[in-house]
């Protein structure tokens, strides 16, 4: 049996090799458009599904592991940002305050579907004008939801978390190592 990782994210990579030696990484490539019906919660474990279902029929018989994180506040899901003025508004809106983040992992083999959405909440510095756009001038911001990535310099605008710090990079890994042998 392969392990197929249904994302392009190099984080999501990088943290699946540390419990998973071999894998392969096929992106699923779906329309993760937030509809207004979506609570949160349904939203990020309905991508992490799609991503996986779309992946799993193309790979059967092979366990693929689909992921999606998103960044909430005020009920509001923040996506990846679409301009560097979309990321500063969002910055803006978490600066101070503290926020949610889920990341849901939905794995999938023949007819056996598992999952798990494990939440963490951030809060960040109070942030200027000018740290955001020093933050914002890193391009980490890119392809990230919330717009920023806790692994690197967004490091900097974060006062205190709880919770899964891997959730926050977009796998939780201790999550994950616990839910593989019901596939084995």
């Amino acid at each position: 049996m392969a392990v197929i990782l249904a994302s392009q994210s190099p984080r999501r990579r990088e943290l699946l090799g540390r419990i998973v030696s071999d894998f392969d990484v096929v992106p699923a490539d779906i329309n993760e458009e937030v509809k207004s019906y979506f609570t949160p919660m349904d939203y990020v474990l309905t991508m992490a599904a799609q991503k996986a279902t779309h992946i799993a029929k193309q790979y059967p018989n092979d366990l693929v592991i689909g992921c999606d994180t998103i960044v909430t506040i005020d009920n509001e899901i923040l996506g990846k940002p679409t301009s560097r003025d979309d990321a500063f508004r969002m910055l803006r809106q978490l600066s101070g305050r503290t926020h949610k983040v889920y990341t849901s992992i939905v794995l999938m083999k023949n007819d056996q579907e598992s999952s798990a959405t494990v939440p963490a909440t951030v809060e960040f510095y109070e942030l200027s004008d000018e740290e955001i756009n020093r933050y914002l001038d890193t391009n980490e911001y890119k392809d990230k939801a919330g717009a920023y990535g806790i692994q690197e310099q967004g490091a900097l605008l974060v006062k205190h978390i709880q919770g899964d710090y891997y959730s926050i990079m977009g796998l939780p890994i201790a999550t994950l190592y616990r839910m593989l042998p019901t596939f084995e």
